[in-house]
């Protein structure tokens, strides 16, 4: 199984990703389980969250661009507020 990709992009990418007409969605602080059943990219515009699978855990934080492949089963720690731009691919 793929692993989450996490990265810092460029501006340019982002405008090249077109990444301001993805939808939005946002999470108070709460733990949850959550599975993907296509891949998803998406842009961390505010918060910080402890993914955790079963090969360890990946911070991931506002700037950052990240890839969870489908097929991921994790469980999401969400320490602050998230506010992100996504699309399924």
């Amino acid at each position: 199984m793929d692993k989450i990709e996490v990265r810092q992009p460029t501006p340019e990418e982002l405008e090249a990703l077109d990444v301001t007409n993805w939808g939005t969605w946002s999470c108070e602080v709460s733990k949850f389980d959550w599975s993907y059943d296509m891949k998803e990219t998406c842009f961390i515009l505010e918060g910080d969250v402890i993914v955790s699978t079963e090969d360890g855990e990946t911070q991931i934080q506002a700037g950052d661009l990240v890839m969870f492949p489908s097929g991921l089963h994790c469980i999401w720690d969400v320490k602050k507020p998230v506010r992100k731009h996504f699309r399924f691919d």
